[in-house]
């Protein structure tokens, strides 16, 4: 009764800050925030495809900034291996600093549309929320941090060279495995990598959340998984770091939840410490994963605007410390993911982000 009572206070909570009824209290100081769903409406159609190629980033990204009118910054954190720009995006200026990463596995692209109508919604409008927003927290987007494997549709970045564990002969590295941060970044092989790595030293961001897909599983109550997310769990981060990082966990349940109608899991991810996940929580920061299902094509608009939900949230109980206020237990009460549906075989891999 207890951990259930926690939930819907926690949801209650959640619907005042973000969706904003008639009556809701805002944030101390802020001012009302809007609906998840009027964020989402304001972002123009077609924007972005479901699944970008590099250009289509590009072309996305340059007319968000031309938009924004100098709220939403473009930069480039590095180059793959066939030198095409790990692009940047950075809106906000507040002392909170976020770092969000999409598509690290190339055939994983919806958190790349999410991630681009994020920018729109969060560095377009300029009403007192969203002023209000960017002037306590910075969010920085890796978008696409994998240009080389989206290209192909395929699961590792391009390195034909690429030897040893965690890569494919011939075709390159599983960039989600060399984020060790016990591994001097210039004895790192991978260049996506590196350069995630490389922002998080230059802004040492209290939170991190890295975007993939999974395949499609059911849950014993018959429903199926729309999205898993997990914290880190190797027993190197420490206590503090999983504890932020389980908050986190909790305000993205909810989110995806109670604003976009997920059915969210727990991800059985492992404890190696290259996976973003994990070396993030080692290095301090609230690390989360988040799995999108790869439902069927009339659910992909469904699955973009949850990824776009759990950014938009994210952002906003980074800015009103909301997030630090969740009870961190309450992820204990995320179900195991279910098994995979029969037949599912449309996403080729290890299944272990």
């Amino acid at each position: 009764m207890r951990s259930r009572l926690s939930v819907v206070a926690g949801a209650v909570l959640l619907g005042a800050a973000l969706v904003a009824p008639p009556g809701a209290a805002a944030a101390p100081g802020a001012p009302q925030a809007p609906s998840a769903a009027r964020l989402a409406a304001g972002v123009p159609t077609g924007l972005i495809p479901d699944r970008p190629t590099p250009q289509d980033v590009g072309r996305a990204l340059t007319r968000v900034a031309r938009a924004a009118d100098g709220r939403v910054r473009l930069g480039i954190a590095g180059r793959s291996n066939e030198n095409r720009p790990l692009r940047l995006a950075t809106v906000g200026t507040g002392p909170a600093r976020l770092l969000y990463v999409t598509q690290q596995h190339g055939d994983e692209p919806l958190g790349t549309p999410a991630a681009v109508r994020a920018l729109w919604a969060l560095g377009v409008p300029d009403t007192a929320w969203h002023r209000w927003l960017r002037s306590r927290v910075t969010v920085d987007i890796v978008v696409q941090a994998n240009p080389d494997g989206a290209v192909r549709n395929q699961r590792y970045n391009h390195d034909p060279a690429a030897t040893g564990e965690y890569s494919e002969p011939g075709v390159g590295y599983d960039i989600n495995r060399f984020h060790d941060p016990l591994t001097p970044i210039e004895d790192n092989p991978v260049p996506e990598a590196r350069a995630i790595l490389n922002r998080w030293h230059a802004t040492r961001p209290q939170i991190v959340v890295d975007y993939h897909m999974q395949g499609r599983y059911r849950q014993p109550d018959g429903r199926e998984t729309t999205a898993s997310i997990l914290w880190p769990t190797t027993t190197l981060a420490g206590e503090a770091a999983v504890a932020r990082s389980r908050q986190l966990a909790v305000r993205n349940h909810d989110a995806m939840t109670y604003l976009a109608g997920a059915y969210v899991s727990r991800y059985p991810g492992g404890d190696y410490e290259g996976i973003a996940r994990n070396a993030y929580g080692i290095l301090g920061s609230a690390s989360l994963l988040v799995e999108l299902s790869d439902l069927p094509e009339a659910q992909v608009d469904f699955q973009i605007r949850t990824a776009f939900v759990s950014m938009i949230a994210t952002a906003q109980g980074a800015a009103d410390r909301s997030i630090w206020r969740a009870d961190p237990a309450r992820a204990d009460t995320i179900p195991e993911r279910g098994p995979a549906l029969p037949g599912m075989t449309t996403l080729r891999r290890a299944d272990a982000a």
